[in-house]
Order: structure tokens, then sequence, then C-alpha cells
């Protein structure tokens, strides 16, 4: 069931979870995800509606200079736990499996802050995340993958320096034949759209929201 096709008072539930969680209002979008189950609202289409349009109102938030750093990570905390009051009530017989995706920081680089902020957007998003941390060699992330059966690599480079290990994960796929088993996203502080594309990257996120975007897109 889509949104065109509900009650006119669960459109207005649905709404009113949306602009909480754009509120960062913790106690107000659990009482209404809680209501959403009561009410039994499809909670999948709750997390596709309410969810995704509350990541793109914090992301214009964001952009605008209303919101800052601390926002987004308790944005990104709250739509993880509101999402998983919804999920663990969709029957698993219905439930889509998860996207999952490997991040980290690339090889010689120990920055977590953007690192961390993306993999919590991107459980928020529905994604299910293994964070390798930082300093992470490219075999490394190419194991994990491989044996997560994962979806997504995510490389994280906040120095221009470290910038080539981005690169190294790329071409240490081509070379052992595995390319196009994954997609692969970069970002980082010095990191462009750009330098995404020069280097063979399926995604490139500036910010977290625009990272949990790239991701569902790539990996849709």
């Amino acid at each position: 069931m889509e949104i065109e096709n509900l009650a006119e008072e669960h459109k207005q539930i649905l709404d009113s979870l949306m602009r909480a969680i754009v509120d960062i209002d913790d106690e107000k979008a659990t009482t209404i995800a809680e209501k959403i189950i009561e009410q039994e609202i499809n909670p999948s289409l709750a997390i596709k509606y309410s969810i995704s349009n509350a990541a793109i109102g914090i992301g214009e938030k964001f952009d605008s200079g209303e919101y800052f750093l601390a926002h987004l990570v308790m944005a990104g905390d709250l739509m993880a736990s509101v999402g998983k009051i919804l999920e663990q009530n969709i029957p698993i017989e219905t439930r889509e499996r998860k996207k999952v995706a490997v991040i980290g920081a690339v090889q010689g680089d120990m920055h977590t802050v953007g690192k961390n902020l993306v993999a919590t957007m991107l459980r928020s998003g529905g994604f299910e995340v293994y964070d390798m941390g930082v300093d992470v060699p490219s075999m490394a992330f190419i194991e994990k993958a491989k044996e997560l059966g994962a979806d997504l690599i995510a490389l994280s480079s906040l120095l221009t320096t470290t910038m080539p290990y981005q690169k190294e994960v790329i071409e240490d796929l081509a070379a052992m034949g595995l390319r196009d088993r994954f997609k692969v996203m970069v970002g980082g502080g010095p990191v462009t759209r750009s330098y995404a594309d020069k280097i063979g990257a399926d995604g490139y996120g500036k910010d977290a929201i625009e990272a949990l975007e790239e991701a569902k897109k790539i990996c849709a």
C-alpha cells in the first residue's frame, strides 16, 4: 500500500513522525512510532516514507546552516531507534533483505567522526553496517566484504595523503575479478565527486545525508 492509498488520518500520523524526527524530538517520535504499530499502519511504509523524508529534511537544515554536526549525530541515532521499533513489527516473511555495507577509514587515516556519522546514517536508512574502524588496508576491506556478502564498500579519507588508498581498493577489486560484485562509495573532507569519478567509484557523498541517499541509489 502506497502513501496515496492511506486514510487521511494515517497520512497525518506518518507526517507527524517525519516532523518529529526532523525536530529531533526523541520522545514524540518514539510515541508516534508506537502509535503506528497500534493502529496497524504498514511499518514498511512508515520507514520508506517518514524516515526517508525526514533524512531529506534534516539534510536541508544542515545545508542551510540551521543544523550542525551534533544535530546530524542525534538525528541519525533517532532514525535508527525509530526504524528499529517499526522494523521489528514487520512480519519476518515479508521483510526485505537488508543491504550490507562495510565501512572504514582507509589505510593511514585515523579520523573517525565523519566515518562514524555515515555509518549511523546508513543504519538509520536500513543498511546492515559493519564498521571496520580506521587505518584499514585494502585487502581487509575486500576480505570482509566477501565474508559478509556485502553490497557496498564505503571508504573514508580525511587526508589527501590517504586518498590514493581509496583508489587502491577499487584497483585491487578489479585485479581480483571482483569489481562488479561490490558497489564502492568514497567520501571525506578532501574527496570530491570528480575524484570519485576519476578513480572509478560508484558513488560519492559530500556529507552523511548525501552518503545515505547515494548508497540507496547505487544499491537499489
